[in-house]
């Protein structure tokens, strides 16, 4: 035997998956790479915003690169409690606890949360973070159908643990459609269940001036709400935070591993989310524009009026997905490009994001490269 023969089943599953259409590249991109991007997160288009710079230096500067230990040693600063007053207000919550990224703040609120006397029962369409949270929650999961409040009212009604958790994105990351928070809330009241809302793709472009579709449908502030989020987003840096009552935060603060034993998260990173966040509330009409270019891009692809930033044209094949992808790049345009195991087989991709910075120009190529690429990938 050799060293190598150890790693021979890398190289099987590795041409498995090429066969399937479901290799993946690291693709580089430049700071001034001359192509329109319709696959990123930064809804809002703050990545590069002067006070989204301005707060970052401003942070490096006074607290260094990084934050040097957990939140519990060293590595909660004056800046990071700003921020967590800050987006509370914002959204209408209690109380905001930063973590270091959007999969931790999931990771560490269910885990914290629900545990082996719970039940959790979970979106079939939430994202991987609370896919995870489930596996390490030592919890007894139960797997709803997308969006369906009657099969999640009777699970919680015939459970036999003592609590229960429900977990649903608001926006979802895949398809851009709303979870029907109002009826998941009232099931959960009902049966004395808590419900967290991941707001990753709500915040910044649901709800008024952005402050999600929480908010936007009454829940915000409610105590058996419990709201996550990202700062990756519309916030344009790095990070999660997680919004609810005040006895939430301290649980997790006691509890949460994510939180306890992970380094707090850069002082840079939370000026940045700081400097989005100010120019979020000084310019609450961004989020519409947001919406109003999400629309102009369903309509270039015959895609569904969309409920958020996402665009979602599915092709069907992984294959064909990736050549669309590919074409489109080479034009000029970068879209995203979604597959198995981030879609169901049989449901590949383009999923397209609208930013509220694309100009009259970047709507002209988009329409033009679109129009083409899809004629052929879909005759």
């Amino acid at each position: 035997m050799t060293a190598s023969a150890a790693l021979a089943w890398l190289d099987l599953a590795a041409d498995t998956r090429r066969r399937a259409g479901l290799h993946r590249d690291l693709i580089p991109r430049t700071p001034s790479a001359p192509i329109v991007d319709l696959a990123s997160n930064d809804y809002l288009g703050l990545v590069r915003h002067p006070e989204v710079l301005a707060g970052a230096t401003a942070s490096l500067r006074r607290w260094g690169g990084g934050a040097t230990g957990s939140r519990l040693v060293t590595g909660t600063t004056a800046e990071h409690e700003l921020l967590e007053r800050e987006f509370a207000e914002f959204v209408g919550a209690d109380t905001g606890l930063v973590f270091s990224s959007g999969y931790a703040a999931n990771l560490g609120a269910v885990t914290a949360i629900a545990g082996r006397d719970a039940l959790v029962v979970s979106d079939a369409g939430c994202h991987a973070s609370l896919v995870d949270a489930c596996r390490l929650s030592r919890s007894r999961i139960h797997v709803a159908p997308h969006n369906d409040v009657d099969a999640v009212a009777t699970a919680l009604a015939t459970r036999t643990e003592s609590r229960a958790l429900v977990l649903t994105d608001s926006v979802f990351s895949a398809e851009g459609d709303l979870a029907p928070l109002v009826s998941l809330h009232q099931v959960c009241r009902e049966h004395g269940a808590m419900l967290l809302v991941d707001e990753a793709h709500g915040v910044g472009v649901r709800g008024a001036g952005g402050r999600g579709l929480v908010h936007e449908v009454g829940l915000a502030g409610e105590p058996d709400v419990i709201v996550t989020a990202t700062l990756s987003k519309s916030l344009a840096s790095q990070g999660g935070i997680v919004l609810a009552d005040a006895r939430v935060r301290e649980h997790l603060i006691d509890t949460a591993r994510t939180f306890i034993f992970d380094t707090g998260l850069a002082p840079a990173a939370v000026g940045a989310a700081r400097g989005a966040l100010k120019v979020l509330r000084a310019e609450p009409e961004r989020a519409g524009v947001v919406l109003d270019r999400a629309r102009h891009l369903a309509a270039t692809t015959s895609a569904a009026t969309p409920e958020s930033a996402v665009v979602s044209v599915i092709l069907g094949d992984p294959h064909v997905a990736v050549g669309a992808a590919r074409e489109c790049r080479e034009r000029g345009l970068h879209v995203g490009c979604f597959r198995p195991p981030s879609v169901p087989a049989g449901t590949s991709r383009l999923r397209l994001t609208a930013r509220a910075d694309l100009t009259a120009e970047d709507l002209e190529l988009i329409d033009r490269v679109l129009t083409d690429v899809l004629l052929g990938a879909r005759s």
